[in-house]
Formats: structure tokens, C-alpha cells, sequence
């Protein structure tokens, strides 16, 4: 981002079994993070400043993935994991401090659709 922080990636591209179901959960489910809605001739996707998350239809899923969003506070963490699991997603660690990652992180994760594993997650205030 120019004038901004590094950032870890510019984009990521998402192996899903059924594109409007994942769009949907995503949709939803990413809606505290203030990712926005966007479209390419690739299919539908999300960003939040210049980094995207790109849903691709595919026969299979890619397997298990893993990843996790930045969430400004504990707040956003918890509704990310409220609005991901009415959208359909499966709890897999309702939002809480995982102090063996360190003692600030809070996280909530929750499995998509095709079962990977989408993290939110606030390290702490400094």
C-alpha cells in the first residue's frame, strides 16, 4: 500500500466447490471485517484496501486452508464469528485469547463451506 504499511500479499485465489454458496458465506461472513464486494471476468471476490481474496469454481476444493483476517478489535472478531456461523460456517473455536500463540491473541475460527479452516484475529492493543 503505498505510504501504508507492508502488507503480507497482494492477493489470494480460493478453490471452492460451489461458487455461489462460498460467495455467499464470505459475503456474510467478511461483512464486520469491512471487506467489500468486488467482481472481476475472474468471479467474485473481496477486498479491503489493495488486497483481494478471489472465490474460483473448481470440481474440488483446493484442501484444507487456512486463513486468517486482521480484525481491529475483540469486537470485530466476535461478529466476524457470529456472522460466519449464521451464514452456514461450522464453529471450530468460538472467539476467545489462544495464549499459546501469545498473550494477546484473540481469535475466533470457524470452518467455510468447503471445510478450510477462516481465522479472524486481534493481537492486542500495543
Amino acid at each position: 500500500m503505498p505510504g501504508g504499511p507492508p502488507c503480507l500479499f497482494d492477493h489470494v485465489k480460493l478453490p471452492v466447490r460451489d461458487l455461489s454458496r462460498s460467495r455467499a458465506f464470505y459475503e456474510q461472513a467478511l461483512q464486520p471485517l469491512g471487506v467489500r464486494v468486488v467482481e472481476s471476468p475472474q468471479g467474485p471476490g473481496f477486498a479491503l484496501g489493495d488486497q483481494d481474496l478471489w472465490l474460483t469454481d473448481q470440481e474440488a476444493a483446493a484442501g484444507s486452508v487456512h486463513i486468517a483476517f486482521a480484525a481491529p478489535d475483540r469486537e470485530t472478531v466476535d461478529a466476524f464469528h457470529a456472522a460466519a456461523v449464521k451464514a452456514g460456517g461450522v464453529d471450530n473455536g468460538r472467539p476467545g485469547l489462544r495464549p499459546q500463540y501469545h498473550s494477546a491473541y484473540y481469535a475466533a475460527f470457524v470452518l467455510d463451506p468447503d471445510g478450510n479452516n477462516v481465522e479472524a484475529v486481534f493481537h492486542g492493543d500495543d
